[in-house]
């Protein structure tokens, strides 16, 4: 036995019941009663008539049944190292004071101003022997679009 459903309103359709309508461009829709037919055809929205499945559905009528509520998975934190530091390290400094990490810091700053004194020093000294510097290498010629 197979049901149809009625085009209109949704509902069920017995075999033996309702009625077949086929328009010109050959579409077939099936009527339980002259009802949802006549409706049909005055060209009626189906999800704006309260009695109709489509309407039902779409304001949430008739559900009786509680859906459970879906559990949400949390997400779980987990630590990983990155690169150039293991998570040894990472966990350290994260446990670190304010002071210790602003002397840390300052010290860490104090160096690299150094080493750059330092280079530029020997830049200075280099250019004061009268050699030329290492790095006298246009754009062009590094690439090797030499126009000859």
């Amino acid at each position: 036995m197979k049901l149809e459903i009625d085009s209109f309103s949704g509902a069920k359709i017995y075999p033996g019941r309702g009625r077949l309508f086929v328009r010109g461009d050959s579409k077939v829709f099936r009527f339980q009663s002259s009802k949802s037919e006549s409706l049909f055809l005055q060209r009626k929205n189906p999800r704006r008539i309260a009695w109709t499945v489509v309407y039902r559905r779409q304001h949430k009528k008739g559900i009786t049944e509680e859906v459970a509520k879906k559990r949400s998975r949390r997400a779980v934190k987990s630590q990983r190292a990155v690169v150039g530091a293991t998570l040894d390290v990472i966990k350290e400094r994260r446990a670190m004071k304010p002071e210790a990490r602003q002397a840390a810091r300052q010290q860490a700053v104090k160096a690299a101003k150094e080493k750059k004194k330092e280079a530029e020093s020997k830049k200075k000294a280099e250019r004061a022997k009268g050699g030329k510097p290492a790095n006298n290498v246009s754009k062009q010629q590094a690439k090797g679009n030499v126009r000859r």
